[in-house]
């Protein structure tokens, strides 16, 4: 469960959770925006920011996209209508995007991805990307660069103080 700052919210954009675990356990190559059908107590429960992606994965069957795993709690004022946390929901894409998205999430080793899942104009959406699993030795790789960058910064941070 993510929530969110003041600061998210311009230009009808508010951000309702993340994936940081994707960035760290994979390689992404590319991402595209895609739309996701709900029921009225998930929107409400979105509304109040809880949501997570951690452990949501895409999968495509018969031309359609499913968003598998992505947990949204049921919604706290809800009746006995209300939703399943864990059910898998459709992804909204065009043909063509599904038939390109497709192409390359079956080669070996790559997999779709949510990244992020927000609202746009009142509407929700999820930002899903094409991955590869990352090795190892890549993430220690990813740490030691992420460190390195962290110490530059704070060196110049020192010397612009200094000055």
């Amino acid at each position: 469960m993510a929530r969110t700052s003041k600061n998210d919210e311009k230009d009808g954009f508010k951000i309702i959770c993340r994936n940081k675990r994707a960035f760290h356990e994979y390689v992404v190559l590319e991402s595209l925006e895609c739309g996701i059908a709900l029921k009225g107590t998930e929107v409400k429960s979105l509304r109040d920011g809880h949501s997570s992606l951690e452990d949501a994965y895409a999968k495509i069957e018969d031309g359609e996209v499913w968003l598998i795993g992505s947990d949204i709690p049921e919604y706290e004022m809800g009746n006995r209508m209300n939703h399943k946390p864990k059910r898998p929901r459709k992804l909204l894409l065009h043909r063509r995007e599904i038939a390109k998205f497709a192409g390359k999430a079956s080669q070996h080793g790559f997999t779709l991805v949510p990244i992020r899942m927000y609202f746009k104009e009142g509407l929700a959406k999820v930002e899903l990307a094409i991955a590869q699993g990352k090795q190892l030795h890549d993430k220690r790789e990813a740490k030691k660069k992420a460190e390195a960058n962290r110490e530059i910064r704070r060196a110049l941070s020192q010397r612009a103080r200094n000055k």
